[in-house]
């Protein structure tokens, strides 16, 4: 992979690495973005606007933490790349069901996503620090700590289920 020059002072082996590492924080949260439009748009039913409104919580938050990936890719001299037929290929979540009826349906299958998604990115912290790139951790950190946080608002609809 070339890099685009940059004064960044990492070494370009660590920046190389580093934009792997975003370029998978960076399609895996775009799915996250998209799976929870897809829930907020087709959710049903009791605590409908609960729901509703809590889905389209988790989409603003997703799009925050794809473009803090994006964003520090871009920095170290890497191409950020977002298009659908990307996502498409390379996401790691599970695929999101289009035939859900209840909206507690639709919780499960965004928290099934989340919690994927964190896993990912706390990978990614330790990777990141392994390296020597203490900056991509801590941005891998802020979206844990995001991720967990909406984790736990969705799974909060699930426990009386």
């Amino acid at each position: 992979m070339a890099l685009n020059h940059t004064r960044n002072t990492l070494g370009e082996k660590i920046r190389i690495e580093s934009v792997n590492q975003l370029s998978r924080g960076l399609v895996n949260g775009i799915d996250v973005q998209r799976q929870a439009k897809q829930a907020h748009w087709n959710v049903h039913g009791p605590g409908f606007i609960e729901l509703h409104l809590l889905f389209d919580n988790v989409y603003n938050a997703a799009i925050e933490w794809a473009d803090l990936c994006a964003e520090r890719l871009v920095a170290l001299g890497g191409v950020a790349d977002g298009r659908v037929q990307t996502v498409a290929q390379k996401t790691e979540l599970p695929t999101y069901k289009n035939e859900f009826k209840r909206g507690l349906d639709h919780a499960a299958a965004l928290a099934e996503a989340l919690a994927a998604y964190g896993e990912i990115i706390r990978g990614l912290i330790n990777a990141s620090a392994e390296i020597g790139d203490a900056t991509t951790s801590d941005v891998f950190t802020e979206i844990s700590r995001g991720v967990d946080d909406h984790l736990w608002k969705v799974e909060a609809h699930l426990r009386g289920e």
